[in-house]
């Protein structure tokens, strides 16, 4: 081989820098993609949703464990072709990984598009999603688990207030409920053990909490809109950012395969 060919394609090789740097931010990826899917499926199993399908049907309230199983086996399925991609140089995974990334970050972008048009249209399905799952307190320990979260970290109870848990047949204050929780809220409502929803508000207000979290939870988003915008902005730039390192790959893997 000649020295001006020798020189030619040095220049033209895969730079090291983006494969490994790639290959690294890929691997903490599909790492955090297959922990978010290991407890989604562990929850599954603990729950015995493996052994009664049927209950995967069961749309009563949201299941928190999709959650996990949905975001981690996306996260699992695109830090994998990253990784192979990266390491073994391989166009096709390469092009998979950053046109999903890129759909992925154009969903996104739609979805901050059409929650701010429609902004009153998403309120009111918040509001029926609350009271869906309000209805579903007790049919599901993680959904109990992750409602109780909710009420006790923003203060609040029910989607409007304490009387949205007269949807639950445990607490409603129908005559005809045979519940000891009757006429009741669940102890994240409350700030003292003292749950009963008392006649007077103002009584109430001793006992249990008596906003809504639809409320509260815009409160907390005018209250932390730069935090909230800031981690959104990062994430987007992430994304940005490991589509331009994969198609920087895939262009030096084009140039060295062009001048063999």
């Amino acid at each position: 081989i000649s020295r001006k060919q020798h020189q030619l394609f040095k220049a033209v090789e895969v730079s090291c820098c983006v494969k490994y740097f790639l290959f690294g931010f890929n691997i903490i990826f599909w790492l955090l993609g297959a922990a978010f899917l290991g407890i989604g499926l562990w929850a599954w199993t603990e729950k015995g949703v493996l052994s009664n399908m049927a209950s995967i049907t069961d749309l009563g309230g949201f299941d928190p464990v999709w959650l996990f199983i949905v975001v981690g086996g996306v996260m699992f399925i695109l830090g994998f072709a990253g990784c192979i991609g990266a390491l073994r140089e391989n166009t096709l995974l390469l092009k998979f990984f950053s046109v999903f990334l890129g759909l992925i970050f154009f969903l996104e972008l739609t979805a901050g598009i059409l929650t701010f048009v429609f902004k009153d249209w998403i309120k009111d399905q918040l509001n029926f999603f609350i009271n869906n799952n309000v209805k579903a307190y007790r049919d599901d320990i993680d959904l109990q688990n992750l409602i109780d979260f909710t009420q006790e970290y923003w203060s609040c109870c029910g989607a409007h207030g304490p009387n949205d848990w007269n949807l639950n047949i445990y607490f409603n204050c129908t005559e005809f409920n045979p519940s000891r929780e009757r006429c009741g809220v669940p102890f994240s409502c409350c700030n003292y053990i003292i749950n009963l929803r008392l006649n007077s508000e103002l009584d109430q207000q001793k006992y249990i909490h008596t906003k809504g979290c639809v409320g509260q939870f815009e409160r907390w988003l005018q209250d932390n809109l730069i935090i909230v915008a800031g981690v959104f902005v990062g994430i987007a730039l992430l994304q940005i950012f490991g589509i331009c390192l994969a198609q920087n790959l895939v262009s030096d893997v084009k140039a060295v395969k062009a001048n063999w």
